[in-house]
């Protein structure tokens, strides 16, 4: 097949892990005949520096006109005291409102080779292998905000909304995902104390009786919180609103070793989606060559699956992954005493040479 693929390095390490999950793909590709054309533009700071503007108009147009974007990471210290205001993180907004992304997905799956990397103890966190899937495009992020004086001080306001229409398509596909999975969602929300999680819930449960071959849980996010660290073999999808889903995705990575290790898909109605690794620029490690190139070759693994429909060499991917760590290589921030520890670029190295074998 032939696709088009938009790619977005951004800002820090998004250049050089982003070029790894390219050469992947690439690899990929040319063993399965496939024909995968990648096309650059310019995101974040990065854009910030050259235009004036976090999301060109040029940016927006590619993604739209291509099958998949290949996302690297936006921000740094550089970009955090602009004095307009304008920050590399309002063009990954821009874009996911842009493009009508409204479902994040983020696995989380400790490798056995990994095991001692978790920051769980491993009679607990052992075959964990669970899903977080984000409300996107709503909720606190993008509703009203500002700040007013009040009474002689400043009072700022940020505010949480979301519609039933909202709710609904995000958990579609949290109950679809769990379908091809083992068949549980544990819906996530704030109803004890939130008008809108009470909204949340109330929707969640009517979504759920489409579904009766999947069985529905609510938790409360603090609650979840803990019971990510204390048992988190019992989950399989876990749906939840934006900014919930931002704080304990990052929380589950570390049952996976390293935010190096978690990849990302986003997802709208149509088959195009946003493939990015959860982590940040990481700017003190920029251009060093020790940056952990997985998460960000997992997302082109799951670009493979989502936008492409090609499930044969997205699993490909994952299993050479597995192979590389299971034969001792490592990047600095999964490091044992014993492995081989080598650089981002010839850690790619090693997952070419994988898919291969």
């Amino acid at each position: 097949m032939k696709a088009t693929i938009a790619v977005l390095p951004g800002d820090g390490i998004g250049e050089e892990v982003t070029r790894c999950a390219i050469e992947v793909l690439r690899a990929v590709g040319a063993a399965s005949g496939h024909d995968l054309r990648f096309h650059e533009a310019l995101i974040g700071g990065r854009a910030i520096d050259e235009v004036g503007d976090p999301l060109p108009d040029r940016t927006l147009a590619l993604c739209r006109d291509s099958d998949a974007v290949l996302f690297g990471a936006v921000g740094g210290p550089k970009w955090s005291g602009a004095g307009s205001g304008v920050r590399p993180e309002q063009g990954l907004m821009s874009l996911r409102k842009g493009l009508d992304l409204f479902a994040n997905l983020r696995p989380t799956r400790l490798y056995d080779a990994l095991l001692y990397a978790s920051s769980v103890k491993p009679e607990i966190v052992t075959g964990t292998d669970l899903i977080v899937v984000r409300e996107l495009s709503g909720g606190i992020y993008y509703g009203k905000r500002g700040r007013r004086k009040q009474d002689g001080s400043t009072l700022a306001f940020d505010t949480m909304e979301y519609s039933t229409f909202e709710i609904e398509r995000v958990m579609h596909v949290a109950f679809r995902l769990a379908r091809e999975r083992r068949r549980k969602v544990t819906s996530v929300d704030k109803s004890n104390v939130l008008e809108a999680c009470r909204l949340w819930r109330e929707v969640a449960s009517g979504v759920s009786g489409e579904y009766p071959d999947v069985t529905l849980e609510h938790q409360l996010v603090d609650a979840m919180a803990m019971h990510l660290i204390r048992r988190p073999r019992d989950f399989d999808v876990i749906v939840t609103s934006n900014m919930f889903g931002d704080i304990l995705t990052d929380e589950a990575s570390m049952l996976g070793g390293s935010l190096g290790m978690a990849p990302s898909a986003s997802l709208g109605t149509g088959t195009r989606g946003l493939y990015e690794p959860i982590h940040g620029t990481a700017p003190d490690i920029a251009g060093k060559n020790i940056a952990n190139p997985i998460a960000a070759i997992l997302s082109g693994a799951l670009l493979l699956r989502y936008s492409l429909r090609l499930e044969e060499e997205a699993r490909a991917i994952e299993v050479a992954v597995e192979r590389v760590l299971a034969r001792g290589y490592r990047t600095a921030d999964i490091g044992e005493e014993g492995a081989t520890i080598v650089g981002t670029r010839e850690m790619t190295a090693q997952v070419v040479e994988a898919l291969a074998a």
